[in-house]
């Protein structure tokens, strides 16, 4: 998985893309049907600033371009 099949940015976008929904796959795969999933982390350090001083935080890294 370090290595692309592909040259471009939108191909090894693709690539990098395809194998998280993988290992997600396999991920829940594992877990009994009882189970529950992790529970989400923690605030980070750097959220915590964020929060402290009133910043707004993005909700994902995505939508930090736009």
């Amino acid at each position: 998985m370090r290595r692309c099949r592909c040259r471009g940015q939108p191909k090894a976008h693709l690539q990098h893309v395809l194998t998280a929904i993988a290992v997600n796959i396999e991920r829940l795969s594992g877990l009994s049907p009882a189970e529950k999933p992790p529970s989400p982390r923690s605030p980070t350090a750097f959220h915590a600033f964020l929060d402290q001083h009133e910043i707004p935080r993005s909700k994902s890294w995505r939508t930090l371009g736009s």
